[in-house]
């Protein structure tokens, strides 16, 4: 039986690695891509060459290697440090140089800032190319776990125990020692005299943890990486990690905002609101946004930048904490704006004295007003109402007519936000189960910022290459040079090179074109 012959490995083969890299391979984009930028104008920081030694790599390189490297699901230095060796795509996108791990790691760790500016640069393209709407979009966040166990996370609580249990051991110990005094046993007593020694070095340990704690002014305390907070992930699971936030337009699903923070969603709205409408340059945007964003605060502020924030809100429950039943709660109360007071189901009218009292809640602060009615002594239905002895009383914040503004939209819109989860949901299941990019192996908010900015760019390029295809995307990328200015980004051809040299803005060589920031 006749198989199919393979080339003998002696063979003396004439090729080029051109021939090898398809012109619909993705590889070419991201040659194309970074032929364009000004990487020092962008941010990037270049390696300062020493007197002795071999030079330096170029920037352009590792940015390279960095997109070819998430692309394909390899972000370890050492990793893809192995792949400039084997990897024909990665000889060719890289001219068969190779880059040494520990140079490879160095460029990621020290240009987080650069990363951060060149996925917003990437967006501007998206939005001229018309792959981004840039009138409707999803904001949602996930958490990315931290490089710091849980075990090197502490808070109050967590130190009280551990020096409590240090105190019971210690006398534990002490009373051993009085027994072996009269027993005369000194091998036991060593023993005993050393854990006690290593209970006392273990107490000034989370002495000087609850010190550092109380500095701080944080809840809480990670020793191997300081920015990661133990964060509620799903239910009840609490992981220390980062939560990455990110608005997605509604067209393609690409992603046109993102940023790494380090709590919880309740005050993440309005940044990440903010920086979508500005990477977009758009004078007003509709965001959708589930029920752990909602704030009145960050809906104020959102209100404030002329965002359209459509938040859901927390679901009723039957009876709080005061007793109240479902037909008494707040929103049966009518709120009328003219007189300033509220009607409750009984008809009855609350009214404030006017004074603004102030409440604090972990990092949230608010003013508010007090609304009361003596008709509660008499009322017949005061059980269902409130278990207050005094009658009820309605808190109405300050932010509370952004609120109900908000409310009121989410009723009115029901059908745009079930689109929500369509719109985001998935790309943190890309991201996360598909890529395994479920945690950071960077320590220190700053560069777990630029990790996942780079993630989010990948993404960006992976979908837009399934839109429309290598060629016609960097089609598009070459027509996007054009000589216009808009919201900081400045883009220029070759042609119109000239004009622009006294601006300094620009690369200087004329057989290439680059864009930047202004």
């Amino acid at each position: 039986m006749q198989y199919i012959q393979g080339t003998p490995r002696n063979q003396l083969l004439v090729s080029s690695l051109e021939e090898k890299i398809t012109t619909d391979n993705p590889v070419r984009f991201i040659e194309a891509f970074v032929h364009y930028i000004d990487v020092l104008k962008v941010g990037f920081q270049p390696k300062v060459l020493k007197t002795e030694g071999r030079p330096g790599f170029k920037i352009e390189l590792f940015l390279k290697l960095y997109l070819y490297g998430y692309l394909n699901g390899i972000r370890s230095s050492r990793r893809l440090e192995k792949e400039c060796f084997r990897n024909i795509e990665l000889q060719w996108l890289l001219e068969d140089l190779c880059p040494n791990y520990h140079t490879i790691a160095d460029f990621r760790k020290d240009n987080p800032k650069a990363l951060k500016q060149l996925f917003k640069l990437f967006v501007s393209f998206l939005k001229d190319a018309e792959l981004i709407a840039g009138e409707t979009i999803a904001i949602d966040g996930t958490k990315s776990r931290a490089h710091n166990s849980k075990k090197a996370n502490f808070n109050q609580k967590k130190i009280d125990k551990h020096k409590e249990y240090i105190e019971e051991k210690s006398q534990e110990y002490l009373d051993q020692l009085e027994q072996n005094d009269i027993q005369e046993n000194p091998v036991a007593i060593k023993n005993i005299q050393q854990k006690i020694e290593r209970l006392k070095q273990n107490k000034i340990k989370y002495e000087l943890l609850e010190e550092q704690l109380k500095q701080s002014g944080e809840p809480q305390v990670s020793t191997t990486d300081a920015d990661a907070r133990a964060l509620l992930v799903q239910g009840q699971v609490v992981e220390v990690s980062y939560n990455l936030q990110a608005a997605v337009d509604d067209k393609h699903n690409l992603v046109v905002a993102t940023h790494t923070i380090n709590r919880n969603d309740r005050n993440a709205l309005s940044a990440i609101a903010l920086e979508a409408k500005e990477n977009l340059g758009v004078e007003t945007l509709t965001v959708l946004v589930d029920k752990g964003y909602h704030n009145g605060r960050e809906i104020t502020q959102c209100k404030a930048e002329n965002i359209r924030a459509i938040v859901a809100y927390p679901t009723l429950v039957q009876t709080n904490e005061n007793g109240t039943t479902k037909d008494y709660l707040v929103a049966n109360f009518i709120y009328d704006k003219k007189s300033d007071s509220y009607t409750c189901p009984q008809n009855q009218i609350l009214k404030t004295t006017g004074k603004w009292h102030k409440k604090t809640r972990e990092r949230d602060s608010y003013e508010f007003k007090k609304y009361r009615t003596p008709a509660c002594k008499t009322c017949p239905v005061k059980d269902l109402c409130t278990s207050r002895k005094g009658g009820r009383e309605i808190d109405r914040s300050q932010y509370a007519d952004a609120v109900e503004e908000n409310n009121k939209r989410y009723q009115e819109n029901q059908q745009l936000y079930r689109k929500r989860q369509e719109i985001n949901e998935h790309i943190f299941g890309t991201i996360k189960r598909k890529w395994g990019y479920s945690y950071t192996d960077l320590i220190g908010l700053e560069k777990v910022n630029g990790e996942h900015s780079l993630i989010m760019l990948v993404y960006n390029i992976k979908r837009s290459i399934n839109i429309l295809g290598v060629p016609d995307l960097i089609a598009k990328l070459k027509a996007w040079n054009t000589p216009y200015k808009r919201k900081g980004w400045l883009f220029i051809k070759t042609t119109y090179l000239k004009l622009f040299l006294a601006s300094n803005i620009f690369d200087t060589n004329p057989n290439t074109t680059k864009f930047s920031l202004a």
